[in-house]
């Protein structure tokens, strides 16, 4: 063996793949095409490599394959309330807002948009303090890094 196995997340676009490449290169800071594989030149794509905050990802485009659903998500720490604020706007403008920061986006990939700083209150080693961070989050849609303090 000369080349060491590479895991990729594969997502069945079922028919989408050029909307949601698209969306995710104006969503998304630092998205990367790796190839493109489009069979007829004016047809739709049939698979896509691609990656997204340098997370690897294969996208297929065929009609007809399963549905995605929450057993599986994208999750992404981000740096501050802005991206949080700015990445949940956009994912859940044509998609569903879920809890604890979790949503759905309008192809039907799950996704976890999280505060980095979140870990401060969650993970604090006063106990109270995390108590009432869990607690105050398990009641939130988009995370609030505001609110998960007193």
């Amino acid at each position: 063996m000369t080349t060491q196995p590479q895991l990729k997340t594969f997502l069945w676009f079922n028919g989408q793949l050029d909307a949601a490449l698209e969306f995710y290169q104006k969503t998304f800071i630092n998205v990367e095409i790796h190839h493109l594989n489009r069979p007829n030149p004016n047809g739709p794509l049939f698979t896509a490599g691609f990656s997204i905050f340098g997370h690897e990802l294969v996208g297929m485009n065929a009609p007809g394959g399963p549905q995605f659903n929450d057993a599986i998500s994208l999750s992404i720490g981000c740096d501050g309330q802005d991206e949080v604020d700015r990445l949940w706007n956009a994912l859940t403008e044509r998609g569903t807002p879920g809890r604890c920061g979790w949503l759905v986006d309008e192809f039907g990939v799950s996704w976890q948009i999280t505060p980095i700083q979140m870990g401060n209150w969650l993970d604090n080693p006063d106990p109270e303090v995390a108590r009432y961070a869990m607690n105050a989050m398990m009641q939130m849609s988009k995370i609030v890094i505001d609110e998960l303090h007193t």
